[in-house]
């Protein structure tokens, strides 16, 4: 590590600027990023970086400078298409994306100072999702690193059917429309008013759900503790049915609302090098097969053989309440049996009878006193009566000692924006809160 933090401060390597044409003639923005030196008998090996949504491949370049160059591994980063300074039209990583990916392995490993055999790749989100499917379609990469990402995109914007609107939106302001493509502009309404059935097609294009178990590619998998957008059940479905060596590591980064504190970097990038030089270079160790960091970041992070112990407590959340229109309802209690920390999947069950227009039903479950939720989840409702189970996202955040956990119980928050119609009403009965925890508690 200490290694990694003298490169940090260093930056010995410089990025050179380049154009690459994409086989349909697209022209992609790019950097190329080379050790000092000369190559060794083969060629460098290299790692393709793929930026995030509303990033550049400049983005990419402190980890290309000042992490993989120093350790002797060259890298080329570049703009997505319809992003940045790259031509074409953006496709939220989809067939055409996928062809960019082999263009790119193939322009690098087509260079004589770059091994052809030991390229790897590490994208962040939406490059993420690049990494995954480009690596489903059989592009070559020796190992790879997809980082706060999703495996299956229908789950991670609409789970149980119902979109995350609030979090679609805020994803569809990262490009401008006039620079999507036309399938997609196409398809975001049928998203925003939940009618996955519309859309089920392009989100399965676009996911490697269904080949899990038939990818090999050595995979370093990290994923955030607290993130909205693609919770842990991302991760852990690759996890669990990924055919070849594979780790996971779980910590404070991550979209809304995790905290990204900028002391946990090293340790994410140096778990990234220390697999790319494992299964690139043929050389050097990784550390146990899961790490989860604490919450608050700690410099700590606990190691475990496989995934930790967990076990499901519940709570009555006994009333009635009568809802409108942008109405909400809040209930409260207490988890006996000291800190609690949430691991797993979850849910919120409720009574509801005399529905009139409420076509669905949202849950945040948070700390009293805290103003960041500890997770949400929302479900359509269909029938004029009956008891709704709202599905829960997996978020891994402690519950202190004898604190109050509320649920809020409406039609919106902060990942579910749309509103019920107006004039819309229900009555909500009892309630059940049952979360999934640790046997032991990590963060403090």
């Amino acid at each position: 590590m200490l290694t990694l933090l003298l490169a940090a401060v260093l930056g010995l390597a410089t990025p050179q600027p380049v154009t690459i044409a994409a086989s349909d003639g697209t022209n992609l923005a790019c950097s190329i990023v080379e050790p000092d030196g000369s190559p060794p008998s083969g060629g460098w090996p290299a790692v393709i970086l793929f930026h995030g949504l509303g990033g550049s491949h400049t983005d990419m370049e402190p980890l290309a400078t000042q992490v993989l160059a120093p350790a002797g591994f060259a890298s080329l980063e570049c703009d997505a298409r319809g992003t940045g300074a790259s031509g074409g039209v953006w496709g939220l990583d989809g067939p055409r994306e996928n062809q960019d990916a082999r263009d790119l392995f193939n322009w690098l490993a087509a260079r004589p100072e770059i091994s052809d055999t030991q390229i790897g790749a590490f994208g962040i989100s939406l490059g993420g999702g690049a990494v995954w499917n480009a690596t489903a379609e059989g592009v070559p990469f020796k190992a790879i690193v997809p980082v706060i990402t999703w495996t299956n995109l229908q789950t991670a914007l609409a789970p149980s059917g119902l979109a995350k609107s609030g979090l679609v939106q805020l994803l569809a302001l990262q490009v401008p429309t006039s620079r999507w493509d036309p399938q997609l502009l196409a398809a975001e309404p049928a998203l925003l008013q939940s009618n996955t059935a519309a859309v089920a097609g392009i989100a399965g294009a676009r996911s490697v759900s269904a080949q899990l178990s038939s990818i090999s590619t050595p995979t370093l998998l990290i994923q955030g503790r607290h993130d909205f957008l693609f919770d842990i059940d991302q991760a852990l479905a690759a996890y669990s049915q990924l055919a070849g060596p594979k780790e996971l590591y779980i910590g404070d980064l991550g979209h809304l609302p995790a905290p990204n504190p900028q002391a946990e970097l090293p340790t994410i990038y140096g778990l990234a090098l220390q697999w790319f030089v494992r299964y690139l270079d043929g050389a050097g160790t990784t550390g146990s097969n899961i790490t989860i960091a604490h919450d608050p970041w700690d410099g700590t992070p606990s190691t475990f053989d496989s995934l930790p112990p967990t076990t499901s407590i519940s709570v009555g959340l006994p009333g009635t309440s009568k809802l409108k229109t942008g109405k909400t309802t809040t209930r409260g209690a207490r988890f006996t049996g000291g800190a609690h920390e949430t691991f797993g999947d979850g849910t919120v069950t409720v009574r509801y009878s005399k529905l009139k227009r409420w076509n669905h039903l949202v849950a945040v479950v948070a700390v009293a006193g805290q103003s960041t939720p500890i997770t949400e989840g929302g479900t359509k409702l269909t029938r004029a009566s009956g008891v709704a189970t709202i599905h829960l996202m997996n978020e891994a955040v402690l519950i202190p000692s004898g604190a109050k956990v509320t649920v809020t119980l409406g039609a919106t928050s902060d990942a579910y924006s749309t509103n019920v119609p107006a004039g819309a009403s229900i009555t909500l009965g009892r309630a059940t809160l049952k979360l999934s925890v640790l046997q032991k508690a990590l963060s403090h």
